[in-house]
């Protein structure tokens, strides 16, 4: 039996799986492959207490059927990475970013006191495949379906055995569009989503960079970085906030390009982070951090070259709420 999507009304499948998944709407529906994410797995007695200490959200709302977005931070408030984290029998399952699988597990059990807790990587054993839109996908399949809001849109991760990867491919693309790592990156940058090593570092603080609504719980109990968080709420200011960037003249932006204001101040007042061409929009598109007092909506900068670096290049900007669409 093939995977179809399940809706109030019946089971429905989508016929536009030859959509070019370069114009991929959430509403339309696709499919991700997820599988490079670091995985790992928390069991122990002690484990409820311990996890909810290391992250920004409140495990008590992670479900079987629900993942949790969090972020797991320094004691100055500052990222170790961004995780989804859901519930499986008597453990945690938590998944993050491929770039941080070296050092994510080690920022966990250095907190390892005396608790009773086990931290598993199982990263190698499952698959992720994430499908977005409204509608649950359902099968006889031997899998876990879990509901995470990875782009800003409802949508459903699907855990399961790596050796099922590939069938499952084949039996989801009979009904959806598959977008590939060059369209999951265009499409999480029109979503304005950050990702590790461009938004997400370990010298940026969540509320930078949006994740504060997705991941933070200001009434859940003491947790490692809170009071850095807790200053933050109560002053209502960041140093700088994640924000999106149009080119007005259609050139090209690429990471690294630092931002001037357009009326001829010289000093950097930010930088870009990621850039795409969106064939949704037509346009040259980016993410990049703003300094407060330059990051209202309207805002003109000169996108340039570090002083540093080869190829000067400049190019007109204006500042855009995200996401994009």
């Amino acid at each position: 039996m093939g995977w179809l999507l399940a809706a109030t009304n019946g089971r429905l499948s989508f016929p536009e799986a030859s959509l070019m998944t370069q114009l991929l709407t959430p509403e339309r529906g696709a499919f991700f492959d997820l599988s490079p994410r670091v995985k790992l797995r928390i069991t122990g007695a002690d484990a409820p207490r311990f996890l909810n200490g290391q992250i920004s959200n409140d495990l008590r709302k992670a479900t079987a059927d629900f993942a949790i977005q969090a972020s797991v931070l320094s004691a100055k408030g500052k990222m170790n990475a961004n995780v989804f984290i859901s519930t499986e029998a008597d453990s945690f399952v938590l998944d993050a970013d491929p770039e941080v699988h070296e050092e994510l597990p080690v920022r966990i059990e250095r907190y390892i006191i005396a608790d009773d807790v086990q931290i598993e990587d199982v990263t190698d054993r499952f698959g992720i495949l994430h499908v977005t839109g409204e509608l649950t996908p359902v099968s006889s399949s031997r899998s876990r379906v879990v509901r995470a809001e990875r782009f800003g849109c409802s949508g459903w991760d699907i855990w399961l055995e790596r050796a099922e990867l590939e069938r499952v491919r084949r039996e989801l693309s009979a009904t959806l569009s598959f977008c590939d790592e060059e369209c999951a990156e265009v499409f999480r940058i029109e979503r304005g989503i950050p990702r590790w090593a461009r938004e997400l570092t370990d010298q940026i603080i969540p509320t930078e960079a949006n994740l504060e609504a997705a991941s933070i719980d200001y009434s859940k109990g003491c947790y490692i970085g809170q009071e850095v968080i807790s200053r933050i709420k109560m002053s209502g200011q960041t140093n700088k906030r994640l924000c999106g960037l149009v080119s007005i003249s259609g050139t090209p932006l690429r990471p690294g390009l630092r931002l001037a204001p357009d009326d001829g101040g010289g000093q950097d007042v930010g930088w870009i982070t990621s850039a795409v061409r969106s064939p949704r929009l037509g346009k040259e598109i980016a993410l990049g951090y703003v300094k407060r007092g330059f990051n209202s909506a309207g805002s003109r900068f000169q996108a340039r070259s570090p002083e540093d670096s080869a190829g000067d290049i400049s190019v007109p900007v204006e500042l855009v709420a995200v996401p994009f669409i």
